[in-house]
């Protein structure tokens, strides 16, 4: 499991930095985005896809969590 650093870039978007792959790119869909529950599966503009356990809410940005590959890929 690689360790990924979500962000806000420039223009207010959600970023995900894979170190292992030398990839940034920006997050086009999460499963869980609402007080209470945010995190699981999320989509990469690119089409590839991540895992990381929910957390209670939005962390402060920029936060490392362990991420796996997800959708079968």
């Amino acid at each position: 499991m690689p360790n990924v650093i979500l962000r806000n870039n420039e223009s207010g978007q959600l970023t995900c930095y894979v170190a292992k792959k030398d990839l940034e790119d920006v997050i086009v869909a999460m499963e869980f985005e609402g007080p209470g529950n945010w995190g699981g599966e999320f989509e990469l503009s690119d089409g590839s896809k991540y895992y990381f356990e929910p957390m209670a809410e939005m962390p402060r940005l920029p936060v490392t969590v362990r991420a796996r590959r997800a959708g079968g890929e």
